[in-house]
């Protein structure tokens, strides 16, 4: 008798020719095309589960998925038939076989999510799929004292559309900092709500515009503060950076980011 195993993997994926993660009958996602390629390349009808179900326009870097296979093929050929049955817009960058029982999503430890803002007085155009255009200099120093008021658990009801049982999530670092034109902000959470990190980029800009100070936004870490959410961030500015699980060497510093904060 074959023996299953379940592989996992760190896909990579430009999302902007995808109707987000998320398998749906009559569109074209990231789950479909990899559910595809397994079966392509093993015989397998096996359903892909990812780390995040990433929204429509998101992209990813180290997005963390798993199946279970019966193929004979080792990791490293594995990997290479999968890439040979996938298009050019998705990647596996990696795969190991994992242990039994494995779930991207509930075994998942830190999530982390950037987002880039370009300030250029021109908007972009080989950059208008991976950012967001916002014209009017934003104040650095604002964005980073409301951001300092998210870190840490909270409610953050106001900051998702959808309905959950559950709207405390535990920020352990949300940083930003300027590279040239471009604004960056990097945000490492244990889980997300639907759309939360876009509605804190929005929030975070809205205080750069001076709109709004640090003392707005701990208000707005409240159940009632829905309402006073404004807008929400384009999707295509917002990239999946990577998962980190327990039991495994993490590139995560809850003091620091690895990447340090720039003037």
């Amino acid at each position: 008798m074959t023996q299953v195993r379940t592989v996992r993997a760190t896909v990579e994926y430009d999302g902007a020719g995808f109707q987000g993660f998320q398998r749906q009958r009559s569109s074209r996602t990231v789950q479909g095309v990899l559910e595809t390629a397994v079966r392509a390349a093993t015989g397998d009808d096996e359903t892909v589960a990812g780390a995040g179900r990433t929204d429509s326009g998101v992209h990813a870097l180290g997005q963390v998925i798993a199946f279970r296979t019966q193929s004979r093929l080792d990791d490293g050929t594995l990997l290479r038939a999968l890439n040979a049955h996938l298009p050019a817009d998705v990647a596996i960058r990696d795969l190991a076989t994992a242990a039994p029982g494995f779930d991207p999503r509930r075994d998942a430890t830190v999530r982390v999510y950037e987002y880039r803002i370009e300030q250029r007085p021109v908007r972009p155009v080989l950059d208008r799929t991976r950012a967001w255009h916002v014209g009017k200099t934003l104040d650095l120093a604002r964005m980073r004292s409301a951001a300092a008021v998210m870190v840490g658990s909270h409610d953050f009801d106001a900051f998702t559309a959808g309905a959950q049982v559950s709207t405390r999530r535990e920020v352990f670092a949300l940083e930003v900092w300027r590279e040239a034109s471009t604004i960056l902000i990097r945000i490492a959470a244990n889980a997300f709500l639907y759309r939360m990190v876009r509605r804190i980029v929005t929030t975070l800009v809205r205080a750069g515009r001076c709109e709004i100070d640090a003392a707005d936004v701990t208000a707005l870490l409240t159940p009632a503060a829905r309402s006073q959410i404004r807008g929400t961030a384009p999707a295509h500015g917002l990239t999946l950076l990577r998962v980190e699980y327990p039991n495994v060497e993490s590139r995560y510093n809850r003091q620091r980011m690895t990447q340090a904060v720039r003037s």
